[in-house]
């Protein structure tokens, strides 16, 4: 069975119903810190909370600003809080048709309005005709009481038609069966309302988690004790942590009450670590960030340690590093990942055990509500996560929050609701991005780019540059000497333009560290590059795989490094130029640059950089002008040919690089 949709509203900060549609598997839920994501995630906790706990309070739960006008009819006219719709799969449906003999559709669903008083109302419409069809066709009724029981359209309305007949025993038996299923309900439809007690305990119940339920390095367990019998009159005396430490206890068969037999901590104490073992097992299994951490349980007094903890025997949590010959801390010292995650495993799997040990019928869905799952992982280690969320959803219908952008797939955007809280309207969600706040839909928009980065530019063999220009020139010829049968770039290197020298070492620390073969190529500025020369240092890329534009302008010395040079110098000046008042047609206002006109130099954009600063030419506010703009003209209309020399200088470069590959 499905959640398919839900309505939510007015609640806290939704003041108006929002209705949401639930993926099937799981559904995230984005937007900015306060937007109101943990607030539903409450609102569905508290429609049908599997623990129990959460409840609806008008006081707490309805909208402030609203509230003295509603709590004056609060108990006469509850208002409706919630409104979920479910689905039945097909299984169930076969199942529910072939015990009840109706005749529900495989899209059957039905709905569960709650209200601020915790009561509810059931939505669910049922024909009735093929249960009466079936009913009588499987009895033995006489020929006067199958005639009067044609005109029946409900199993309410058969005693009545018989009530002027005379019935045989067979119809009196009949009439018995039907008065006792009619007397079971005081609703106007009894197959509505049969199919409704087959479907209430199959029923989906909400389970939510989130940081408040982390379990501690060590507790009291008298304390323990003491609060659990308190809390039969008032939960409150039961904190999270509380909850959580008796979660675990309870994983491991125990009850407080063992901890005060005598003789019994050796049993007791196995009973936990076997717990631990298996705990550590499942937490290794998605765990990737450090392989070599185990959960340590141990049992023992303190009669030194402050209160409570002074009084009796405490539960200790450490966590052991074999990395680190097996040294053991508190386990609140561990990193909050590791925290949260192994305590939401204690949480999960001792909830499922609760629940299904209660469950006389076939065991109850649960759906989980994760809020903010993840936040303190590092980003593989939400990757790995996000494996565990796809793992659980085999089961378990998740909806969890976050505004990570690595905690949402960007294949999956379809799972994605954006949350947004509006200037006096308040909490809005939706499904539709690209009508959404900007800062809102950012981890969205970076999760996206961080797979764009990842599947676009980034190939096993990567030739990195220092902008686009350089892409667009390197393209070019290489198309017009694969054209005409010489050596180009392999196709199986990538051109990668960084943004700039600066950010070279950057691209080369990230790629290098992922094993992917890199080589460069930059501007030359008549000296080596020492950021380039400390990353040869460090062994971070190979010399022979930092090349510079010099090492190709002069034919008669490839290979070697020569005065200052750009990429662009590896073009004739005359046909750079060409390109430039192209496209700069505007901003020249009908000057026409040639090299006679330019100051003396190595290098044709520093010789047009100054020559615009002399004459006060102004192609952009800044000074200068965007070289990708000339290589943007060169690329939409690219010359006929280049003259031999120019090819011979990109072959030789386009040799260079390929042997490195």
């Amino acid at each position: 069975m499905l959640l398919v949709s839900a309505k939510v509203g007015p609640f806290k900060s939704i003041n108006n119903p929002q209705t949401v549609m639930i993926d099937k598997e799981v559904t995230v839920l984005v937007g900015k810190n306060e937007a109101g994501k943990t607030i539903f995630l409450q609102a569905l906790q508290k429609s049908d909370d599997a623990l129990e706990f959460a409840r609806f309070d008008p006081v707490d739960d309805y909208p402030r600003k609203d509230l003295p006008v509603y709590l004056k009819v609060h108990k006469t006219k509850p208002a409706e809080v919630t409104a979920l719709t479910y689905c039945l799969d097909g299984e169930e449906v076969t199942e529910v048709n072939g015990a009840l003999q109706t005749k529900l559709k495989p899209d059957f669903q039905f709905s569960l309005t709650h209200k601020y008083d915790n009561t509810g109302h059931i939505g669910i419409s049922v024909d009735e005709t093929p249960v009466l069809k079936s009913l009588l066709a499987e009895s033995s009724l006489s020929t006067d009481a199958q005639t009067a029981l044609k005109k029946a359209t409900s199993l309410r309305g058969i005693p009545s038609l018989l009530e002027d007949i005379s019935l045989t025993e067979e119809d009196k038996a009949f009439l018995a069966t039907v008065n006792a299923r009619i007397a079971k309900t005081k609703w106007d439809s009894v197959i509505q309302c049969e199919v409704w007690e087959w479907l209430k305990p199959r029923v989906p119940k909400f389970l939510y988690f989130s940081d408040y339920d982390l379990l501690p390095s060590k507790m009291n367990l008298a304390d323990l004790a003491s609060r659990i019998e308190q809390a039969k009159s008032d939960a409150k005396h039961l904190e999270p942590k509380h909850l959580a430490v008796n979660a675990l206890l309870r994983m491991a068969d125990i009850t407080i009450a063992d901890f005060t037999k005598p003789g019994g901590y050796e049993q007791l104490k196995a009973k936990i670590e076997g717990v631990s073992i298996n705990l550590t097992d499942q937490i290794m299994e998605f765990w990737k960030q450090n392989e070599n951490l185990e959960v340590e349980v141990d049992i023992k007094t303190d009669p030194d340690d402050v209160a409570p903890f002074n009084n009796g025997a405490n539960l200790y949590l450490r966590i052991k590093n074999r990395r680190h010959r097996g040294v053991s801390t508190p386990f609140q010292q561990r990193s909050r990942g590791f925290i949260w995650f192994f305590s939401f495993l204690v949480w999960f799997d001792s909830v499922q055990h609760q629940i299904g040990a209660t469950q006389d019928a076939k065991q109850r869905d649960l759906i989980l509500l994760l809020d903010e799952p993840g936040l303190a992982l590092h980003a593989l280690a939400q990757a790995d996560f996000l494996r565990y969320i796809d793992n659980l959803s085999k089961k378990h219908q998740v909806l969890y929050t976050t505004h990570s952008p690595f905690m949402v797939h960007s294949d999956r955007l379809n799972q994605v609701r954006v949350i947004e809280d509006q200037d006096k309207v308040g909490t809005v969600i939706s499904d539709n991005i690209s009508g959404s706040d900007p800062d809102t839909i950012f981890p969205l928009q970076a999760a996206l780019g961080w797979t764009i980065a990842q599947n676009l530019f980034i190939s096993e063999r990567n030739l990195l540059v220092e902008g686009p220009s350089e892409l667009i020139y390197f393209q070019a010829a290489s198309a017009m000497l694969e054209a005409l049968g010489r050596t180009g770039l392999r196709n199986d290197v990538t051109i990668v333009p960084v943004g700039g020298l600066d950010k070279v070492v950057t691209f080369v620390a990230l790629l290098g560290a992922s094993g992917l073969k890199l080589a460069v190529l930059h501007d030359y500025r008549g000296a080596p590059e020492q950021k380039l020369m400390e990353l040869v240092k460090e062994r971070m890329i190979s010399p022979k795989a930092v090349l510079n534009a010099s090492q190709f302008r002069d034919l008669a010395n490839i290979g070697k490094s020569g005065k200052s040079t750009d990429t662009e110098d590896l073009l004739p000046e005359k046909l750079y130029l060409q390109y430039f008042n192209s496209a700069f047609a505007k901003q020249l206002n009908g000057v026409d640059i040639n090299e006679n006109v330019l100051p003396p130099g190595d290098r044709i954009i520093d010789r047009l950089e100054r020559y615009l600063a002399d004459k006060r030419i102004e192609i952009r506010p800044s000074g200068g002008f965007n070289h990708f703009t000339v290589a943007s003209q060169f690329a939409s209309k690219p010359p006929a040919k280049l003259d031999s020399g120019t090819l011979d200088r990109f072959e030789a470069l386009f040799k260079a690089v390929n042997s490195l590959f």
